[in-house]
């Protein structure tokens, strides 16, 4: 495929999965992400051609105007779409294959110091949440999802559900719309949420001269399934 038709995919990826765009003018102004993968496109083609220094320089610039640091050695595939784009990071042996879709604040980074493969590798169909860091020689399999602020350090199974600190993976299966980031689990609100009716029960007790009442009770219990739904969520299945 050549430079141009890719280019030229990139700009309608934009179309296609952004609800937000109203007019094409837009592409030259508000999307970073494109800008970058633009660019790297025709850096790419450089770094290839043994054109490295000239190609750096290239990618150096994005970075200035857009916040955003793809190494022009890295190999990314078609349908990428970036959405806002501020800090995002892929590195030098990333791998990226096609219609994957990346949050502002990713890192696809490297652990090793070594000349060797240190980047991910991320398969067709990924979506990864804003904030999430994906660290070393690893692969995210066919459209499995990342959750937001996860920190990656293992393979993620293909058609599969990731998140935490390590990331955990927390469901298995297709997802029916690949898109669905905003269905993912949020365990840090349930955890949050377990604590603040921890809190609200033991101030109650030293301030209240707590008894067994009914709706004291009725907390406890709900305290006990928020919990429990908490532990299910960051185990395996």
């Amino acid at each position: 495929m050549s430079l141009f038709t890719l280019i030229k995919e990139d700009f309608k990826t934009i179309r296609k999965k952004d609800p937000a765009i109203n007019s094409n003018v837009e592409l030259f102004f508000n999307y970073p992400g494109l800008i970058a993968i633009v660019h790297y496109r025709i850096a790419n083609k450089l770094y290839k051609k043994n054109f490295r220094i000239l190609a750096r320089i290239i990618m150096g610039f994005t970075q200035f105007i857009t916040n955003i640091d793809i190494h022009p050695a890295c190999s990314i595939g078609r349908g990428i779409f970036i959405d806002h784009g501020i800090g995002v990071v892929i590195g030098e042996t990333a791998i990226l294959e096609d219609n994957i879709t990346i949050y502002q604040g990713v890192t696809l980074g490297g652990v090793s110091l070594d000349k060797v493969k240190r980047h991910p590798t991320i398969l067709s169909g990924v979506v990864i949440g804003a904030g999430a860091k994906i660290l070393g020689n690893i692969t995210i399999g066919e459209n499995a999802k990342v959750g937001a602020n996860s920190v990656v350090i293992k393979d993620v199974p293909a058609n599969s559900t990731a998140v935490g600190i390590p990331a955990k993976v927390i469901q298995k299966g297709r997802i029916q719309d690949s898109s669905a980031i905003n269905k993912l689990p949020d365990i840090d609100a349930q955890m949050f949420n377990y604590l603040l009716k921890k809190i609200e029960i033991l101030e109650y007790k030293l301030n209240k001269n707590y008894k067994e009442e009914e709706s004291q009770k009725e907390k406890l219990k709900e305290l006990d399934r928020i919990y429990e739904s908490f532990i299910k969520t960051i185990k395996n299945n």
